[in-house]
């Protein structure tokens, strides 16, 4: 297979990859040329053409596991911009700073997850990727890949639940509040 081809193939998803685990888009797209760079280089050396696929995907880990150490684990959380109101576009811009904190949320409890849980729940939920394929990213069994993705979500929810209260509100829209904003409000 020709390396472009390969690249073609391959680069969205690689690149989702490094973005869910790293957060930062300059060093995202670095580790992505990285991981390329790698694979054109040593495209001969890989035996069995039929795991290229997770080939290129332990390296992309790899390089971001190596930005991890040299770098220092940076959590980032996503400070939602100030939200004007009184325009027509209120609506979606209060669901979209929501949506935001929403997600800061579960990424800082995603976060608390010890690294073999969070790691699995990264892969499959975030970058979508099968059992089969987190298996041989991460060099473990598909049993206990999907072990390791149940606890992650078991672990997750009753971080959640901790920490927040879930609820519909008067849009019908689905809301997660942390429990001390809510009680405050009572």
């Amino acid at each position: 297979m020709d390396f472009w081809e390969i690249y073609d193939q391959h680069y969205l998803r690689v690149k989702k990859l490094i973005m869910v685990l790293v957060r930062d888009e300059w060093a995202a797209e670095d580790l992505t040329q990285e991981t390329f760079a790698k694979v054109q280089d040593h495209l001969t050396d890989l035996k069995d053409p039929a795991n290229l696929s997770s080939w290129i995907f332990r390296i992309a880990y790899n390089l971001c596991q190596d930005h991890f150490r040299n770098k220092g684990r940076l959590i980032t959380g996503d400070d939602p911009d100030q939200v004007e109101r009184g325009s027509a576009e209120e609506n979606s811009l209060q669901k979209m700073f929501e949506q935001r904190q929403m997600g800061a949320c579960v990424q800082e409890e995603i976060d608390r997850l010890p690294d073999s849980l969070r790691t699995v729940i990264i892969l499959s939920d975030m970058v979508e990727f099968n059992h089969r394929e987190i298996a041989d990213l991460l060099g473990i069994t598909v049993d206990n890949v999907k072990v390791r993705l149940h606890r992650a979500r078991k672990r997750l929810k009753a971080l959640l639940e901790q920490k927040c209260m879930f609820e519909t509100d008067e849009r019908s829209v689905f809301v997660c509040e942390p429990k001390e904003n809510a009680a405050e409000r009572k």
